[in-house]
């Protein structure tokens, strides 16, 4: 098919200068409709080698050394515990071998990073954050699992390569385990490992963190989950966690750019913000969204997801609004009942799914503050690629 040079598109220069981005035109031919075009240039990759796979061997020995050292003083996270993790351990509960809940192919995460074989998904045990409403209490803050080395995590990520073929590997919470990341990230190396490494987080990072993480981490998968202070420690039980945030998704995003595809539709690097939409809490979205849009970059890839529920220790009942009330029974006899007031129950502000309003509303901000790279879900019967 021939185009005359009124249809081409051309693409427009980055104003770097000014960091930002001109806007993206959308119309590919003349006559056709408008819409996203997310593989297109400059987020369409030829070809993707792991950014691991580009460290020197005198790059790796460093961070090794790194990783250990901070183990011995660990203070990597933002709570700064500063424990020797080979004796004793911290907030999070997990010492210097990590505790993993499940390790398999995962098809619940976004389209373009599970694919069509599933992305490797390594759930890790504990958190270095106390959300009431956390969706995974089971498993970040109950410390169920089994033990693991770096060693031995590495070795699951070959079997998750080889036998599971799955298209990358994707670390689920590993804020709290991060030297033991890095060190299972090298061995893999060695052992023959290719997949592009997803570190998929709260947000709760510090700069040292992901300095050490800078050079083996691929994709950046951070859920910014509030914004103000009130909120993170009401909610959260940290009263830094938005400012914490902030800088870390800057830095997540020089490390890695905007999320960038090979022509299949898989994520191969970049960065992918999830916002989930919580009740009442539009105001906070709504900052957070012109916080990427201003901060971060126009044509960062945001996830808005409406799959709140009450759980953890929402809706249960406040233990101190207990009665207790004297019952008789048939025959004169007499006993104490404790019972629970149902009508005060903890965190009653968000014991409820979230609106269609709530979560049109949270879009509405972020298309006014100019991002437009959504994960939508696709308007055809088939995989959602």
């Amino acid at each position: 098919m021939m185009f005359s040079s009124k249809t081409l598109v051309r693409w427009p220069q980055q104003s770097l200068a000014r960091g930002r981005r001109l806007p993206l035109l959308r119309q590919v031919v003349a006559g056709q409709p408008r819409r996203s075009l997310h593989l297109a240039p400059p987020f369409l990759l030829d070809d993707y080698n792991p950014k691991y796979q580009l460290l020197s061997s005198i790059e790796a020995s460093k961070k090794r050394s790194r990783a250990y050292a901070h183990l011995s003083n660990c203070n990597l996270c933002p709570r700064l515990c500063g424990v020797n993790r080979f004796e004793t351990t911290g907030v999070c509960l997990i010492g210097a071998d990590v505790k993993v809940n499940v390790i398999a192919p995962h098809f619940g995460e976004e389209p373009c990073i599970q694919g069509h074989n599933g992305s490797g998904s390594v759930f890790f045990s504990g958190c270095n954050l106390r959300c009431t409403f956390c969706q995974n209490h089971d498993i970040a803050h109950q410390r169920n699992g089994f033990d693991l080395t770096p060693e031995q995590l590495a070795e699951w990520y070959i079997k998750l390569q080889d036998t599971g073929g799955v298209h990358n590997i994707n670390l689920v919470t590993p804020e709290h385990v991060v030297p033991q990341v890095a060190l299972s990230i090298l061995a893999a190396r060695d052992m023959g490992l290719t997949l592009p490494i997803i570190y998929n987080t709260s947000a709760f990072d510090s700069l040292d963190s992901l300095e050490l993480m800078d050079g083996l981490v691929d994709i950046y998968l951070p859920d910014f989950k509030v914004w103000s202070k009130d909120t993170s420690r009401r909610l959260l039980k940290a009263d830094d966690y938005a400012s914490v945030a902030r800088e870390s998704i800057r830095e997540m995003h020089r490390q890695v750019g905007d999320l960038c595809f090979t022509a299949d539709g898989i994520a191969k690097r970049g960065l992918l913000v999830r916002h989930l939409v919580m009740p009442g809490k539009e105001v906070e979205a709504e900052s957070i969204m012109r916080f990427l849009a201003d901060h971060v970059s126009k044509d960062v890839f945001v996830n808005i997801m409406e799959q709140y529920r009450p759980a953890a220790h929402v809706g249960k009942p406040k233990k101190e609004r207990r009665r207790r009330r004297q019952v008789t029974e048939p025959g004169g006899v007499q006993h104490e009942v404790v019972e629970d007031d149902a009508t005060q129950v903890r965190y009653a502000e968000i014991n409820r799914p979230v609106t269609g309003h709530e979560v049109f509303s949270v879009r509405k901000a972020a298309e006014q503050a100019g991002l437009w790279r959504f994960n939508d879900a696709p308007k055809h019967d088939g995989f959602a690629i």
